[in-house]
């Protein structure tokens, strides 16, 4: 929106030549007197206040002191054929933003407007977040809810939460698709919220981060003395989560023998620890995510059917950020607020450039990157804004990296620079996906595994089956 100003001088060429010359970069009103002035001010939400000291009889000093006391106040400059220093310290001291002298430099008068008028921007924007912060107090006062804190406006996001209010009071077992940074974690604690079950009974347990001999005892327990090492019974996750909800995340990457078990565990309700015969009957409302399409596992062999449809009960898919881009700039400002306040930071606001960036940026890592990319902003930010020069390189040297696009992007491109007999030849594709992703992260598996939405223990698998077709 362009900047309202008001010009103020009882000389008419003075006016007039300013209107002129400033009426490309600002909406421009004039005023003769303080009278014309007041009716202005009155009718139009006046940004940028230009007035002369003298006025005929009348003083620039008493319109100064009356624009200050509006409930939203201009940002006001003071010009004068009779400068002097004392004069100049006056104005500055009642309020004014700066103290031009006649006669006026044109260009001079048009930088410092317009530095008036970024100064003006950055006081709404910092009220305006004043507002939110407030309204954030408010709500943390209240008994927190994952629905709180999946943030949104898109259509996309308003059917994932519609979803969840549905189906949360019901104890059907839940599957939660998704890439990896979508936020399934943020629904599978939305759906025990508003279950009705005990808020103390939500357990998680990343099933990607365990071998399957761990993973198989972490779920179901063991007793002492079962395998080498066990020294004393334990208790697993589906008896801590008795009478509550028991998430598995990346349920994608268990193993035959565990899918086994687990489909027993939700066909009979009961489980055996590792080492005993007797069944532990349980009362668990399962919930499962994967950044995999279980479905094309099934068909491909690598995921047990009947585990499946005993899993996509009721399904919620969880949209990529680059499919609502509506969302981004919100869920920005909201990480903002979060980073200043963990690291005792002002609250900035974000500025016209790096909106810009976020908005175009692909976002591969959904939004665990975007915040990655906000934190990096607020602890890097020397300035009374967060600019493009406070975030992550990778997101501002313009170079095509896989960051900057989504992973379907990365076959499209990989599939330009192919042969045409080798366009079909999806072991060449993902071959030259992992390789590019290893490159760009410098080795580094688990940043590599993140940009192609992949789990770390995927990716290894991926790269041991490489290994041993080229030996």
């Amino acid at each position: 929106m362009t900047p309202i100003l008001l010009i103020v001088d009882d000389e008419k060429p003075t006016r007039d030549g300013l209107r002129m010359a400033l009426d490309e970069s600002f909406d421009t009103y004039v005023a003769a007197d303080l009278a014309q002035a007041r009716e202005v001010l009155k009718a139009e939400k006046v940004d940028l206040l230009l007035t002369d000291l003298r006025l005929g009889a009348e003083s620039g000093m008493d319109l100064l002191e009356e624009a200050l006391r509006m409930p939203q106040p201009p940002v006001c400059l003071i010009m004068t054929a009779y400068g002097s220093v004392d004069t100049a310290v006056e104005a500055m001291r009642r309020g004014a933003f700066h103290f031009l002298t006649k006669p006026l430099n044109l260009d001079e008068v048009e930088n410092l407007l317009k530095k008036a008028s970024r100064s003006r921007k950055l006081e709404k924007q910092n009220a305006a977040l004043k507002v939110e912060n407030a309204e954030l107090r408010k709500k943390s006062s209240r008994t927190p809810t994952g629905l709180d804190r999946i943030l949104g406006k898109s259509a996309a996001i308003k059917r994932v939460t519609e979803t969840i209010e549905q189906i949360a009071p019901t104890r059907s077992t839940v599957l939660i698709e998704g890439e990896t940074g979508t936020g399934k974690e943020l629904v599978a604690h939305a759906l025990h919220d508003l279950s009705g079950r005990p808020t103390d009974k939500l357990v998680i347990v990343n099933c990607a981060a365990l071998s399957p001999q761990l993973l198989e005892s972490e779920l179901f327990g063991h007793e002492k003395g079962s395998f080498t090492g066990a020294t004393q019974r334990r208790i697993g996750r589906f008896e801590q989560a008795h009478g509550g909800t028991l998430f598995l995340d990346e349920i994608g990457e268990i193993d035959a023998s565990t899918q086994v078990k687990l489909l027993r565990a939700l066909s009979e309700r009961t489980i055996e620890r590792v080492g005993s015969n007797t069944p532990v009957p349980v009362d668990v409302r399962l919930i499962a995510a994967t950044n995999r399409s279980l479905r094309e596992m099934v068909s491909e062999g690598d995921f047990r059917e009947d585990l499946f449809f005993r899993l996509n009960v009721l399904k919620i898919d969880m949209p990529p950020l680059r499919s609502r881009p509506e969302d981004v700039i919100l869920l920005a400002n909201a990480f903002v607020r979060e980073f200043s306040m963990e690291n005792d930071r002002v609250v900035k606001p974000l500025s016209d450039e790096t909106l810009e960036i976020l908005r175009n940026a692909r976002w591969p890592g959904n939004i665990r990157e975007l915040r990655t990319v906000i934190e990096h902003g607020v602890v890097m930010s020397n300035s009374d804004q967060i600019e493009p020069r406070h975030l992550p390189t990778f997101l501002t040297d313009g170079s095509e990296t896989l960051n900057t696009k989504a992973p379907h992007d990365i076959a499209s491109d990989t599939e330009k620079n192919l042969a045409p007999p080798a366009i079909l030849n999806l072991h060449a594709l993902e071959t030259d996906a992992i390789q590019r992703a290893l490159r760009h992260t410098e080795g580094n598996k688990t940043k590599a595994a993140t940009l192609l939405g992949i789990s770390r223990r995927t990716l290894q698998r991926k790269l041991s089956e490489l290994d041993n077709n080229n030996a």
